[in-house]
């Protein structure tokens, strides 16, 4: 059984932290898929697209080069046209634009199988809002990952102080409102929870009690 983890939920679930962290702590490998679509919306904000214009992002499309590899740290770095775009892509205001260019068809078309290949040899933890509906289907294990609204908010606010950026819950709450409404509402590949995927609620856990049941679900499934 190849050990495949698709992870999915909400904006600000801690799909990205909780997954990198199970992944070093199990040796497998953290595929941050929102970063994917973080990079094209960076593209298409550089290239002065408003939010809504799918038509310029698909023409877009054919004159970007996207690539992703992992530092000494094991951390994943993104780049955009050979330029490092890892921390620029981390900007709020590009939240939206990921939001945006994921409802398109023919974006998520165009990296679909990107995301399949780096699943193809097993061993490998992806977290998204469709991964185990949509790219990942067959996955052994899927968690759907989630927590109160006001918890997501705070968490995300405090992560992005903690990189330089300011905020309010009260911004980052509106902000995620609307980017939760795009994603599960979208026609393509809309966010929802797969029908056999394990729910997991960290409203009342900490970081370190979120990392444990995250784990423990992995361990059980594939004999860990």
């Amino acid at each position: 059984m190849l050990i495949n983890i698709a992870i999915d939920g909400p904006s600000g679930a801690g799909k990205s932290t909780l997954a990198r962290a199970a992944a070093k702590q199990l040796g497998l490998i953290y595929v941050d898929t929102g970063a994917i679509y973080r990079t094209v919306g960076l593209a298409a904000k550089r290239a002065g697209l408003p939010l809504g214009a799918g038509d310029g992002v698909v023409a877009m499309l054919p004159s970007l080069e996207i690539d992703m590899a992992y530092d000494g740290e094991g951390r994943q770095r993104m780049y955009l046209n050979g330029e490092d775009v890892s921390e620029a892509i981390r900007e709020p205001e590009i939240s939206m634009y990921a939001s945006d260019v994921s409802a398109v068809p023919e974006v998520r078309a165009f990296l679909l199988q990107m995301q399949r290949s780096m699943a193809a040899r097993g061993g490998v933890i992806m977290d998204g809002r469709d991964i185990g509906t949509v790219v990942l289907p067959g996955a052994p294990l899927k968690v759907f990952l989630t927590a109160s609204e006001e918890a997501r908010a705070e968490r995300r606010c405090r992560e992005l102080r903690e990189k330089g950026i300011e905020c309010t819950v009260g911004e980052v709450l509106r902000d995620m409102r609307v980017r939760d409404e795009n994603d599960s509402n979208r026609a393509a590949a809309p966010l929802r929870k797969a029908d056999d995927a394990v729910l997991l609620d960290t409203t009342e856990l900490d970081f370190e009690q979120s990392l444990a049941a995250l784990t423990a679900l992995i361990k059980e499934k594939f004999g860990l």
